[in-house]
């Protein structure tokens, strides 16, 4: 496996080695001793399997208790991934940082605790997985509206139009008004 870090340092992007002939492939995506090695010596507590339609964005999320980190990848269909640094004392707070993650590439990203989180599907529909080093905890979770001018991501909207968003996503705070991470 290779490890990279991306601009935002602590966000890593991961390259699975893969080893295939006319029958398929074998690619091993999480290893204990291996992500320890790379500095990801996290335990994982819970995985989540999504499915979405071609334009749906899901994000930007986090949990203000219980942060979760997470490693992501699709195995279906194409995604743009996003992460967000939600931590004020970092030198990237704010940053954000943006990776297509597709089922073609196998690319994985590692998204610490302390960021938000969230993707959109550009290609017909995806399949996204992800490891989560703490469990779910609705009342903590919170969003950020993913068109906020201050954090202009610059997401790849299929032909130019709206994404199709969640009541609660559609109804997010911007960043100014979220809380962060100290």
């Amino acid at each position: 496996m290779k490890f990279t870090p991306s601009r935002i340092p602590d966000v890593i992007l991961i390259e699975p080695s893969v080893y295939g002939d006319e029958r398929g492939f074998f690619m091993e995506t999480w290893q204990a001793k291996k992500f320890a090695a790379a500095g990801l010596d996290f335990t994982f507590v819970q995985d989540n399997h999504s499915r979405s339609e071609q334009g749906t964005l899901r994000g930007l999320h986090y949990q203000i208790r219980q942060p979760q980190g997470k490693l992501v990848r699709v195995v279906a269909g194409t995604v743009f991934d996003v992460a967000v640094d939600l931590r004020r004392s970092s030198p990237t707070f704010g940053c954000w940082l943006g990776e297509y993650l597709s089922a073609d590439n196998r690319l994985m990203l590692w998204v610490p605790p302390g960021f938000a989180h969230g993707f959109y599907v550009v290609s017909d529909y995806a399949e996204f997985l992800y490891k989560c080093t703490d469990f779910y905890a609705p009342e903590h979770e919170r969003a950020i509206r993913w068109d906020d001018p201050q954090l202009a991501v610059t997401w790849p909207l299929v032909n130019g139009r709206p994404p199709s968003l969640s009541a609660k996503d559609a109804e997010a705070p911007s960043f100014g008004a979220v809380e962060s991470f100290p």
